[in-house]
């Protein structure tokens, strides 16, 4: 038996040597780039897994062709053999410096005769096994998103390790709340040089503290009590920050399309929803919390009252993402319309808002709205440009880094998108609450002017659904 690299001293290897299972290829094309000083290692069953997942639309397909175009750049310049590796930082990725190693030599009779050796994942651990054994001084550890596979490969006292540099967050309950509740002694500590005027209908403080360093713009700060304060903070500059109040939407007067905030969270969202300067909105909160119906009722109050934007286009991740819609009739909305049901469901509820319209107001209504309301599917967002419009992306936990980054720069001048989810109940494989591309796109945007987020608490449907949610 030939061992798939030749054996090195140890002292001149003093980094890791990963195993890429397929998954991690797929799920990030970029991940062999991404080890640092460390050098990659791909199994022939990887690459073959590659070659049969690469036709289609799919992101899987779409992702598989990225890695072997990324393959190609390393290795078609070099001349000769390349059983001692390629360089990962010979093209324009300067921050891998590591090795890009090929198996080069079949493996066999390293494992266990109950594992079936036809099976891709069996390969990939008799190639982690070789390798182990011909470089005994060097962790060999391989790296796949497969848990089953992590298990089998501990099992046999291998080392396996989960993808993480797709993680935004180890600890999704450090994810950015969007919301900071300021300590009963802050106007002590912060308000002795306090200024206030009044402008366009708000009032604005500028305060200076040690609380504001610490602030992000766009970030709401409350404190109840007998005088309550919600506000927005609006500028920052060191330990200097103007303090911006809010629009109180929970009042009847304020409503939005016949709906009130039912929280202060809710409140806060609406404030970011109605506001034209902010571009992009992220809601998270779990089922009941009210995301779907506050984004669609800003939108159509912007959109049909205020005409700020032309229409709302509403789309959500079908899982699998990208999977062919076309075994379903119709066109591309009605084919939509199966995984549109929470649209529909609140459409019916600000619908009946209007109780003096009548029932054929309400059909009228309902026509409008339906004529200004668009269902896409993420399938075919690549390559567009909206302007104008209220994009409204739902279960947006689902996506991933890259698709979430497709879908946001589809944004054209004057266009808001409202992304909306739970992280708490994920269906893709593979993405977990700290690698799902809400999580990215929150943490990332976090701070920027034109960007605002909330995570809602508290369930608004029913006092069997909140019973329901506290004790099953």
């Amino acid at each position: 038996m030939q061992s798939p690299i030749a054996p090195r001293d140890p002292l001149l290897e003093p980094s890791k040597l990963f195993v890429l299972d397929t998954n991690v290829l797929m799920h990030d094309p970029t991940s062999i780039f991404r080890f640092e000083e460390h050098d990659v290692y791909l199994p022939m069953a990887t690459l073959e897994e590659l070659d049969a997942n690469k036709k289609g639309m799919s992101e899987v397909a779409r992702n598989a062709r990225q890695v072997s175009r990324f393959l190609d750049e390393l290795i078609s310049p070099v001349a000769g053999d390349i059983s001692e590796g390629i360089p990962l930082n010979s093209t324009f990725r300067k921050e891998a410096t590591g090795r890009l190693l090929l198996q080069t030599h079949a493996v066999s009779g390293i494992l266990p005769a109950n594992l079936a050796t036809s099976k891709a994942d069996n390969q990939i651990i008799a190639v982690v096994a070789n390798l182990r054994e011909a470089s005994p001084g060097r962790q060999v550890i391989l790296v796949s998103k497969d848990i089953n596979m992590r298990i089998k490969a501990r099992a046999l006292g291998l080392s396996a390790e989960d993808y993480f540099n797709d993680k935004v967050l180890e600890d999704a309950d450090l994810l950015y709340t969007g919301v900071r509740e300021l300590p009963p002694e802050f106007w002590d500590t912060h308000g002795r040089e306090m200024e206030s005027w009044q402008q366009g209908g708000r009032t604005y403080y500028r305060i200076r503290g040690p609380l504001c360093p610490g602030f992000l713009i766009n970030e709401f700060v409350f404190q109840e009590g007998p005088r309550p304060l919600y506000a927005l903070v609006q500028e920052l500059d060191g330990d200097t920050a103007v303090l911006q109040t809010l629009t109180d939407h929970g009042h009847a007067r304020n409503g939005i399309w016949g709906i009130t905030a039912r929280n202060r969270e809710q409140n806060f969202a609406l404030n970011l929803l109605m506001n034209p300067d902010i571009d992009f909105v992220t809601l998270l909160g779990q089922a009941g919390t009210g995301k779907t119906l506050l984004a669609l009722a800003a939108g159509l109050m912007q959109t049909l009252e205020d005409k700020t934007y032309s229409e709302i286009i509403v789309t959500r991740v079908t899982v699998p993402v990208g999977e062919d819609i076309g075994f379903l009739p119709g066109t591309e909305e009605e084919k939509m319309t199966p995984w549109m049901g929470a649209l529909e469901d609140n459409l019916d509820i600000l619908n009946k808002t209007d109780e003096e319209a009548g029932e054929w107001g309400r059909e009228a209504t309902r026509d409008l709205i339906r004529s200004r309301i668009k269902v896409k599917s993420l399938n075919f967002m690549r390559g567009r440009t909206f302007v104008r419009k209220y994009l409204i992306i739902d279960e947006a936990q689902n996506l991933t880094s890259k698709q979430m980054k497709t879908l946001i720069t589809r944004a054209g001048p004057g266009t808001k998108v409202v992304c909306l989810g739970n992280i708490a109940q994920i269906d893709t494989p593979y993405l977990t609450e700290g690698s799902s591309g809400l999580t990215f796109a929150v943490d990332r945007f976090k701070g920027w002017r034109h960007s605002g987020h909330i995570t809602l608490q508290r369930g608004e449907r029913s006092r069997l659904a909140d019973y329901a949610e506290e004790m099953l």
